[in-house]
């Protein structure tokens, strides 16, 4: 980056003095972007930039133009309060790609229309102004990752804040540790093939004037069956970041503020190829009521603001909940799939039970799992917990076996938290 700024440098001195002819950046932005870059772009992009890494980059350009001071209001520029240089505005580029090219100072503005990559993708941006105020006199500001990428050559992954109350998600299992149903299978196996080809199917075949560019899904059923492991390692295959989105930071008493807190995530999640998990997701996407209150009625423009910017997002969402019915009606039918994910059966707990044992342990009874998969109803999350209480039972005994009596211990353990009856005789 370094012989950028310098070229940058030569440019808006040229500029500054009338000429700037001959001074092209290369396009080096374009893999970075995986885009054709044009020169225009590439100088606004290190106008946004440089101001991080040489603090009083203008200044000194302005001094050495300027040895007896400057007066230009077209120039534009900020000055705040803890950072003392020269910070570069909208003015700022139109006067440096421009000067006074009025047709040429118009081109200049699309670059910062909603209608440009820049925006799409969250790149650059001016801030807002106040009212009746220029509206190329807001700062020019790069976004924090993409400052990062530019900087270091990665993708700088968000932190889990105010302005993102999303975490990521990750698993170390795979495909072959889900025990679902083969009908659940065969709907998942279908968002799987969206992921896969979702770019062919919207652009080669043309689909992408017939339906909406992103995927919806409803996972329901009890909690334990499978719906957050399914939903990291759909993750994982693609290698996509799966974030979940904290409902708590979310959700606001407050009028707007749920929608102002969700746009935050929307907004960063756009064009990214992240995963969205709204993890019971009742609190958000529940059925709207009869209005019968103030109240009734922005709860009711809470939802009705999420069914339009769930729709408009490019990628994939995920909700879970307990209960279908739990879901407003209008969200159902935008549905892409819902995917039903029950307790497991007999034969499907067999599965699980020997899917948590860990390799480098045995059980002192190989016919056990076969009797507690018949006699006891776990999810798989209760199975493993009741695994992991007998394994630490026997890491404290110091033995080379689990004993019966620990796993059955362990499932006991599970039906207390449900206040379920736990039956100690077990049938074969």
């Amino acid at each position: 980056m370094s012989e950028a700024y310098i070229a940058l440098k030569n440019f808006i001195i040229s500029s500054l003095k009338g000429s700037v002819e001959g001074i092209r950046f290369d396009n080096s932005f374009s893999d970075i972007f995986n885009r054709t870059v044009s020169h225009d772009e590439a100088a606004i992009l290190l106008l946004a930039s440089v101001s991080h890494i040489i603090p009083n980059f203008f200044d000194s350009i302005f001094k050495d133009v300027y040895p007896n001071g400057i007066e230009l209001p077209e120039l534009g520029g900020f000055r705040m309060e803890n950072h003392k240089g020269f910070l570069p505005t909208g003015e700022t580029v139109q006067y440096i790609l421009a000067k006074d090219d009025v047709n040429k100072r118009l081109e200049v503005q699309q670059f910062f229309d909603t209608s440009h990559w820049f925006y799409k993708e969250q790149v650059v941006y001016l801030t807002d102004v106040g009212e009746g105020e220029p509206i190329m006199s807001g700062r020019l500001v790069m976004n924090p990752e993409v400052l990062h990428l530019l900087l270091y050559g990665e993708r700088l992954k968000p932190k889990f804040s105010a302005n993102f109350p999303a975490q990521e998600v990750t698993t170390q299992m795979k495909w072959d540790d889900l025990v679902v149903s083969e009908q659940t299978l065969t709907y998942i196996n279908q968002i799987r093939l969206w992921v896969k080809h979702s770019n062919r199917l919207l652009n080669e075949l043309g689909m992408g004037k017939q339906i909406a560019p992103g995927y919806r899904t409803l996972f329901y059923g009890p909690s334990g069956t499978g719906k957050t492991l399914t939903a990291t390692l759909l993750g994982k295959e693609f290698e996509r970041a799966l974030y979940r989105v904290d409902l708590s930071q979310v959700v606001s008493k407050y009028i707007g503020e749920t929608e102002k807190n969700l746009e935050k995530i929307f907004v960063q999640a756009e064009n990214k190829n992240w995963i969205l998990l709204f993890d019971e997701a009742d609190a958000l996407f529940g059925k709207r009521t009869q209005t019968k209150s103030s109240n009734d009625k922005y709860a009711n423009q809470e939802v009705s603001y999420l069914l339009q910017r769930v729709e408009n997002f490019n990628g994939l969402v995920i909700l879970t909940s307990n209960f279908k019915n739990n879901i407003d009606d209008a969200f159902l039918r935008r549905f892409n799939s819902i995917i039903s994910f029950s307790k497991p059966n007999a034969e499907e707990r067999m599965q699980l039970w020997k899917k948590a044992l860990p390799d480098s342990i045995k059980v002192n009874d190989e016919a056990i799992f076969d009797k507690i998969s018949k006699n006891y109803e776990l999810t798989g999350a209760q199975i493993v917990s009741a695994i992991t209480y007998a394994c630490l039972q026997t890491l404290e005994e110091e033995i080379l076996e689990i004993k019966t009596e620990h796993i059955l211990k362990g499932i006991e353990l599970e039906y207390a938290k449900e206040e379920r009856y736990f039956n100690h005789t077990v049938k074969n």
